[in-house]
């Protein structure tokens, strides 16, 4: 699947219209971005049934800093709805498409688990 650009007006339903989604957060005048975009884009290629996102955090000022985007490129990931993945920097081709292989094998219901146990103790 070829990438899509993504707005904040999509960003919600991309995130829980999709099972798993892909998100590099970029801008034009950076060249690690410049440099990831077509592994980025030949990874994509390889996974049709994963949404690749771009955001353009230029144009995207509130969305980028929503999710406390201070390096550029960074690579997010949501499986079902949720944040499973976020690192800064370029991901090397292999491991963009090791990371994706071990997205889609990921147990959603041991996350989610996870998820509101931690949600428990925090209001313990």
């Amino acid at each position: 699947m070829a990438t899509v650009e993504m707005q904040g007006s999509s960003f919600n339903e991309t995130i829980e219209g999709n099972d798993l989604v892909i998100i590099d957060f970029w801008a034009e005048w950076c060249g690690p971005c410049r440099a990831y975009g077509p592994v980025f884009e030949r990874v994509s290629e390889e996974f049709p049934d994963v949404v690749f996102a771009k955001v353009d955090t230029e144009v995207e000022q509130a969305l980028a800093g929503s999710f406390g985007i201070r390096s550029i490129p960074t690579t997010i990931a949501f499986k079902q709805g949720v944040g499973v993945f976020m690192q800064p920097g370029a991901l090397p081709e292999d491991a963009l498409r090791d990371l994706i292989a071990k997205l889609q094998q990921l147990d959603m219901n041991e996350v989610q688990a996870e998820l509101e146990a931690r949600e428990s103790d925090e209001l313990a």
